[in-house]
């Protein structure tokens, strides 16, 4: 059994603030009965709970290996929450989103981290690299970085485009040995000199039972039905193994970053 304790508090939505329409699943930004505001991903979004677990799991894994990540939370809506939304499409959303959402602590203030403003150490660029492509991140390039600098630090969000694999399990296996050939377009890609220094580093700090702990968080009803899947902790269990069967073989993705920073420089 793991000895590593992580977990997420649980909070019910009581106002909706207002909508964050460049986000293409409409997060938004709402108000829990604790008295902080979250950006709050809904689990009636195009891409539904998948987009959540892989928030999730990459959320808490860029924390385990020390980076800055805003607090996660679930986040409890009630039914019947926005009757009186008088925006039709936000009311679907809101009325498919009954029960447990994943809630984003707000950084009031933050801006979009710039490279050309902005440089990191080679050390955690190549951390949030390697993690990136552990987790098949597509989703963190020169037009959509999806870190902020908040209190003149560093923060890392919104890593809901990982593990596409997961969309179609009937090939899952085989991702794990892939590489990550969307690192090219990765915007940390020229800053991450350090990637075999980082790469030990996370291997030290990523356990399988810390593995096990990070998806053991995901809530029961966030997995579908998966005919593939006897069962839905098999399900779960399937996230665990492509994780900690990829950080074993990750000189795969370590090789295809350093060649792409080869094209690139």
């Amino acid at each position: 059994m793991s000895s590593n304790k992580i977990e997420l508090r649980t909070v019910n939505v009581t106002r909706y603030v207002t909508p964050l329409r460049e986000g293409g699943s409409m997060p938004a930004i709402v108000e829990a009965d604790d008295g902080f505001l979250y950006v709050i991903k809904f689990r009636g979004a195009g891409q539904g709970t998948n987009a959540l677990i892989a928030d999730l799991i990459g959320g808490e894994l860029a924390r385990a290996i020390g980076m800055q990540v805003p607090e996660l939370v679930f986040m409890n809506l009630a039914e019947g929450f926005g009757r009186s939304e008088g925006d039709e499409e936000i009311q679907d959303l809101l009325k498919f989103s009954v029960g447990l959402n994943l809630g984003v602590h707000y950084l009031s203030g933050a801006i979009t981290f710039d490279p050309a403003v902005t440089t990191l150490d080679p050390l955690t660029a190549s951390k949030i690299l390697w993690l990136d492509c552990l987790l098949t991140n597509i989703d963190r390039t020169h037009r959509n970085t999806n870190m902020l600098i908040w209190n003149k630090e560093l923060w890392l969000i919104d890593p809901g485009a990982s593990l596409y694999f997961h969309h179609n399990w009937s090939n899952w296996k085989a991702h794990i040995m892939t590489p990550f050939s969307l690192v090219k377009n990765h915007v940390l890609l020229k800053q991450a000199t350090q990637l075999e220094e980082a790469d030990k580093i996370c291997k030290e700090l990523l356990t399988k039972d810390l593995l096990e702990t990070i998806v053991g968080l995901i809530p029961v009803e966030w997995l579908n039905e998966e005919s593939l899947f006897d069962t839905k902790e098999e399900q779960r269990n399937a996230y665990t193994i492509f994780l900690s069967t990829r950080i074993q073989h990750s000189d795969i993705f370590i090789k295809e970053a350093q060649n792409a920073r080869k094209e690139l420089i």
